[in-house]
């Protein structure tokens, strides 16, 4: 191929709009996107593609950049004898899952950057993760790999051996991604029980949260499973392990205690020292299982800590127009050296000298340092992640104050600490908006609405309406992933609809504003349209008719962010209640029956797959809210803010007749659906009905009444 038609003689990334493929087109390394130049060009070179997917915000990413990916001698290597690929994970979802499910299969483990090497048909036959430039501790250096590989490639023995291994790999991708059941069943009874006794006999006791060595992640589908669990059966020490998970994860270093907002996982058991990247989904997600934390153990703190966050999530991660970029790098250049080498860290650590130039009074320093730690040894190089380390009480007694007096000591502190802060060189902000990703935080922003406070649900429709603008096309009735400056690219995943679709009916939930529902309407008719596939009786993570890939995946269980399979089944099997057929519960039914083994031989790996089958077995708590839904009875309100309400479903319906048909116009539609048929303001008063399992309450006014009536 001459040099004008063969696009692998430059680096391509510098037309690309990802801040981390961007952060790679000054490389001597030839990146390619993953498109059909790329692959048409290895195809033509008769090369392998060597793939590295990685994301902006991760540490480990940066570190092979450096190390590999700017040393000439490798560059010249991957461009002679490879078609080196860069892919941004948060855009292609589908092309990590494949290729993470053989790294998982094959090294036992998984991470980022994964380092695959595929035949030009895109069949991998060499996987892993980072890799050091030269070997070290048992880990082959990726030059002397890459030529031992490059060598292989040219030997006709050793390419057989290689495209077989590739065969071989391709179709365990395909057992692990795309498997389904022959034998469909009904999933076990009282999974949501077994799965909250599996967590809690495998969970922490002395450090909150589960495993013994780190990392520690968040496990927030486990606290949702718990949570529910004890308000079936009242098992109050599963309480209790929701109680130690969240006082750990907000206390100590997972939660960054001076601008609010959660890192990405520990590093440590203790919850320590965190991997300090900031992802959206962690503080949509994390804060969610906080809400219902704090309706079942009434801990102001825990709705503290979600105000915070979602003050952190407003400030540091909102467009101007109201969207929410995706990640906070972790990594900054020092205070002490704003134009050196970048740290992992350096934001949001502290030393004592720091804490007291930036706290004006000296007994608010030190009442800082000692509640949160701050020593001259440190935690993590020679600075202190704050963790709360001595609690109120005990330093009113040492500093003979009441224990106002430290906590207004620690608030004037806090606000300093902040203030110095904000002089610091930032971390980098991809800013790129996924439909998916804002989909989870509008979710738990209408969930704040109905918990805390109202306004929330005017940022979370903010954020809606940003994605409907620019990512929904309303003629072809199908969402985009990502918006990055002006520009839209990438078909949606089933994650995009599923969480979008969740947020918009959740934000219905919370506003009784009936375009939100229609909204969620519309996605989930989509999402039954575009992944659904009547053959196999499951939702595929790609649609119908989207690029082919070796394997085509589903989304069973729960990683980073919930299942996209087990949200969207829940979902469907709450809308299922707004339309006159049965559709929507038909697929949901079918999923389930189709993955159940599988769901029940695991239920803590697919927990969100779990809380479906549950909602599925038990039924929604479905409350018919008739009132008129801008104002409904503060009662109502209060009695819902206060109050965990497993299964919970709310169905606002206007108690006006007028109204009400303009709903039925809006949702397009000629009769009322189930949920709302027959249930009428009675005596001329806002009115509830609490049904479940086609079974309801008599028509009550008190919505405490009803709650009572649903959970007997």
């Amino acid at each position: 191929m001459s040099d004008d038609i063969d696009p692998t003689r430059r680096n391509r990334l510098d037309a690309e709009e990802s801040p981390y493929l961007r952060q790679h087109a000054d490389n001597p390394v030839n990146w390619q996107p993953w498109d059909e130049q790329a692959l048409e060009a290895a195809q033509e070179r008769d090369a392998p593609i060597f793939l590295s997917i990685g994301y902006a915000a991760c540490h480990w990413c940066h570190v092979m950049e450096e190390e590999s990916f700017e040393d000439e001698a490798i560059a010249e290597t991957l461009n002679e004898h490879f078609v080196p690929v860069k892919v941004d994970r948060e855009e292609r979802p589908d092309l990590d899952s494949v290729y993470m499910s053989i790294c998982q299969q094959v090294t036992g483990g998984g991470g980022w950057p994964l380092s695959a090497w595929l035949t030009p048909d895109g069949k991998p036959f060499y996987v892993g993760t980072y890799f050091p430039p030269e070997e070290k501790r048992g880990q082959p250096g990726f030059h002397d790999l890459l030529q031992r590989l490059a060598n292989s490639w040219l030997d006709p023995e050793q390419r057989a051996e290689m495209e077989n291994r590739a065969q071989q790999w391709t179709d365990a991708i395909e057992s692990d991604l795309e498997a389904t059941t022959g034998d469909p069943s009904d999933p076990e009874e009282n999974l949501v029980q077994t799965a909250a006794t599996i967590a809690h006999r495998g969970a922490d006791r002395d450090n909150g949260g589960w495993g013994s060595g780190g990392p520690k992640f968040p496990q927030t589908g486990r606290v949702h499973a718990l949570l529910r669990a004890s308000a079936d059966e009242g098992q109050e020490d599963y309480l209790n392990v929701v109680e130690e998970t969240l006082n750990a994860m907000a206390d100590r270093g997972l939660y960054d205690h001076v601008g609010g907002g959660f890192h990405r996982y520990s590093t440590d058991p203790q919850w320590g020292v965190p991997h300090f990247e900031k992802m959206l989904y962690d503080n949509a997600e994390i804060p969610r299982a906080f809400l219902a934390g704090y309706q079942a153990l009434g801990n102001e703190r825990y709705a503290a800590v979600v105000r915070e966050t979602f003050a952190f999530v407003q400030r540091e991660l909102q467009h101007e127009d109201g969207g929410f970029f995706s990640t906070l790098d972790a990594v900054s250049a020092p205070p002490e050296n704003p134009d050196g080498e970048t740290e992992e860290g350096a934001f949001y650590v502290w030393t004592p000298e720091q804490v007291h130039e930036a706290v004006a009074d000296e007994t608010a320093a030190e009442v800082f340092c000692e509640y949160y730690g701050v020593t001259e040894r440190g935690n993590f190089e020679g600075a202190t992640v704050l963790a709360v380390r001595k609690p109120v009480p005990v330093l009113a007694e040492e500093y003979d104050l009441s224990e106002d007096e430290i906590t207004e000591k620690l608030r004037q502190a806090l606000d300093e600490t902040f203030e110095a802060r904000e002089d610091r060189p930032r971390p980098a902000r991809d800013e790129k908006v996924l439909a998916g990703w804002n989909g989870l935080m509008i979710s738990t922003l209408a969930e704040g609405a109905v918990v805390l406070d109202d306004d929330y649900a005017d940022v979370a429709a903010d954020a809606l309406e940003f994605v409907r603008e620019h990512l929904w096309d309303e003629e072809s009735q199908r969402l985009q992933r990502r918006y990055k400056d002006g520009d839209v690219a990438i078909d949606g995943y089933l994650e995009d609809y599923a969480f979008l679709a969740r947020g918009a009916f959740d934000l219905f939930e919370a506003t009784g504003e009936v375009a939100h529902l229609d909204f969620a309407m519309t996605l989930a008719e989509a999402v039954t349209e575009a992944f659904w596939d009547d053959g196999e009786e499951t939702l595929y993570f790609t649609p119908t008719g989207g690029e082919a890939l070796v394997a085509r995946p589903q989304e069973l269980t729960d990683q980073s962010t919930p299942s996209s399979t087990g949200v969207a089944v829940e979902l469907l099997l709450e809308l299922t209640h707004f339309r006159d057929d049965d559709r929507f519960g038909d697929v949901a039914e079918k999923v389930l029956r189709t993955h159940a083994d599988r769901v029940s031989a695991n239920p803590l790996q697919h927990a969100s797959l779990t809380l479906a089958a549950d909602s599925y077995e038990q039924g929604s708590l479905e409350l018919t809210l008739v009132c008129d839904p801008t104002n409904p009875p503060v009662e109502w309100t209060e009695t819902l803010a206060e109050t965990y309400v497993p299964r919970r479903l709310l169905a606002w319906r206007p108690d006006d007749s007028e109204t009400f048909d303009a709903w039925l116009d809006a949702l397009g539609v000629d009769d009322a659906p189930p949920i709302w048929a027959g249930r009428d303001a009675a005596d001329g008063e806002p009115t509830v009905y609490a049904c479940r399992n086609f079974a309801c309450s008599p028509p009550k006014h008190d919505l405490e009444s009803a709650l009572s009536w649903g959970q007997n």
